[in-house]
């Protein structure tokens, strides 16, 4: 019987720190803006609990934020000036269209009328992450906003990606999106999906194969690893 062999990859999943979009309740997809002083600690919390970790590759987005939040993680371990750093815009979060820049509860509500709905949370709540992207698609004046089928095949690009640039055995930093992630949690370990959003700097904890993605544990603020 021939043997399979597998390649697996084990990825720190982070979310960028705080922007001013997010202090502002903005939606904030695409379009950038710039971390907050709490953003910028967030970033360096996150390294700090990261810093024992001899990453062999980085990836982030290639959004502002992410890109920041991942050099000053990195800036945090003594083996920086090993890293390759990789910037794709498959790590991107979703893409709201016409909604960007645009007040965050006013979005829901105008999305959540299609289906009587006023809020983000009873939305999610009733139509779970991937119905609701494609509400936004139809809801968005303009047809530019991702459904749930071109937010996939994106983001799936993005781990065929990771999966190019890296070995077997390797450890690499993935610094990407709230949404994003809360996706990557929902779908490959629904059980890990509490409906609480991703928090900035958060760390989620996943092993890549060839074939498959598997979510370790999720949006944890607080344990230092080793």
């Amino acid at each position: 019987m021939e043997l399979v062999f597998v390649k697996k990859v084990t990825a720190y999943l982070v979310r960028h720190g705080q922007t001013y979009m997010n202090l502002y309740n903005k939606v904030q997809g695409w379009i950038d803006s710039p971390l907050t002083e709490k953003g910028i600690s967030d970033a360096k919390n996150a390294g700090e609990r990261l810093k024992n970790i001899n990453f062999n590759a980085a990836f982030s987005s290639d959004s502002g934020r992410a890109i920041d939040t991942g050099r000053i993680i990195l800036r945090a371990n003594p083996h920086n000036m090993n890293i390759v750093s990789y910037q794709y815009p498959e790590w991107r979060e979703q893409f709201h269209g016409y909604f960007e820049g645009n007040d965050l509860n006013q979005m829901w509500q105008f999305v959540g009328a299609q289906v009587q709905k006023t809020s983000e949370k009873e939305v999610l709540k009733d139509f779970g992450l991937e119905r609701a992207r494609d509400l936004i698609h139809r809801a968005d004046l303009y047809n530019n906003a991702e459904n749930n089928a071109m937010f996939w095949e994106r983001l799936n690009i993005g781990f065929d990606k990771v999966r190019q640039n890296t070995q077997d055995g390797q450890v690499v930093l993935i610094v990407s999106h709230g949404m994003t992630i809360r996706s990557i949690v929902d779908r490959f370990a629904p059980d890990l999906d509490t409906g609480v959003p991703i928090a900035n700097g958060a760390i989620t904890k996943l092993t890549i194969t060839d074939d498959d993605v598997t979510v370790d544990w999720a949006n944890d603020l607080d344990r230092v690893i080793e």
